[in-house]
């Protein structure tokens, strides 16, 4: 198909579609690209016009980099990509749909996810010892820094998911244990206790003891007690709900699914997989349960190709899609 000589305006693209160039442009600035990769991309590209336009777009972004000094494009890519596949396709998608030059604002941004004091990459899992005692548990593509001084003793989450378990503080005068997200200030009451940063939101699942909230910009706070789980913004707070195990069960390497959607289901596996995970909207509504090994994604899709109506479609190692057998045979 040749080159369309005018791009398709911003405006007629379908999201999704500039969706699937970052997808693609994440996977060829990884280095890991194959022949095949390249191959599948030139196909994805040719289907339509819309596709070209989008993939034209992907190319623009990589293009305005050029435009400023090398040390500065060649630092902001690679502190890009050095700080995750998902976080890496995030930016990339959000680039594509925003104005051309609308990354000199991003790159503005400090990096501080892949300068922090603690963090994993995607699908790694580590646990830490902190000074007074307190156990730290980091989940996949979790970044956190910390700050222990006479007065307060203060985490900040960065990105990604933690599982707390509060020591005694051998300080001689009693130091408040601090979590910081985006969304606002946690306050532990002698506990364990995990917080996951969302996109626009905080959520606090709490085992033992309490955690008090105080969301950046909304009045008041509240207690969040053992058993209980919360979400929050910076600038209100959601109904109390039930603690979900998966919460903590993830430290153990587990995903526990009970009545989960399957759209569900894979975009907390994707969590845990470098690549593309998506599932086919045919199928998103199947509902699942069992234990599934958040450590070897492979085995999880394989238990549910054993469970479900439901084959899993590898375009590359890079780009897996659980689809519905009738969505094969078509």
């Amino acid at each position: 198909m040749p080159e369309v000589a005018h791009p398709l305006p911003l405006y007629r693209i379908e999201p999704a579609i500039l969706e699937e160039a970052a997808d693609w442009l994440t996977l060829l600035r990884s280095g890991e690209a194959t022949d095949d990769d390249r191959s599948c991309l030139e196909h994805w590209r040719c289907q339509s016009d819309m596709h070209l336009a989008a993939w034209q777009r992907a190319e623009s972004v990589l293009g305005t980099f050029s435009q400023v000094s090398a040390p500065v494009a060649r630092g902001t890519l690679s502190q890009l990509e050095n700080a995750g596949r998902r976080r890496a396709l995030k930016t990339f998608a959000l680039l594509l749909m925003a104005a051309p030059a609308s990354w000199v604002a991003y790159r503005q941004q400090p990096w501080r996810e892949w300068q922090s004091d603690l963090h994993t990459t995607i699908g790694e899992q580590q646990s830490f010892d902190l000074a007074d005692g307190t156990r730290l548990v980091l989940n996949t593509a979790t970044a956190v820094d910390v700050s222990f001084t006479d007065s307060v003793r203060s985490l900040t989450l960065l990105q990604g998911e933690i599982l707390i378990t509060t020591g005694k503080d051998p300080a001689p005068v009693a130091r408040p244990f601090l979590v910081h997200t985006d969304h606002g200030q946690l306050r532990a009451l002698g506990t364990r206790f995990t917080v996951h940063q969302l996109g626009d939101q905080t959520r606090l699942s709490v085992y033992e003891g309490a955690v008090q909230i105080a969301p950046h910009d909304a009045i008041g706070k509240v207690v969040v007690a053992a058993g209980e789980q919360r979400l929050f913004s910076s600038t209100r707070f959601h109904p109390s709900e039930r603690a979900s195990d998966n919460a903590e069960l993830w430290e153990q390497g587990m995903l526990m699914a009970s009545d989960m959607y399957l759209s569900d289901l894979v975009c907390e596996l994707g969590r845990y997989r470098r690549g593309v995970l998506r599932c086919d909207p045919a199928v998103a509504g199947l509902r699942v349960s069992g234990a599934f090994p958040v450590n070897d994604t492979d085995a999880s899709l394989t238990l549910l190709q054993q469970t479900l109506p439901v084959q899993v479609s590898r375009i590359t190692p890079w780009w897996v899609t659980p689809v519905s057998y009738t969505h094969l045979r078509a």
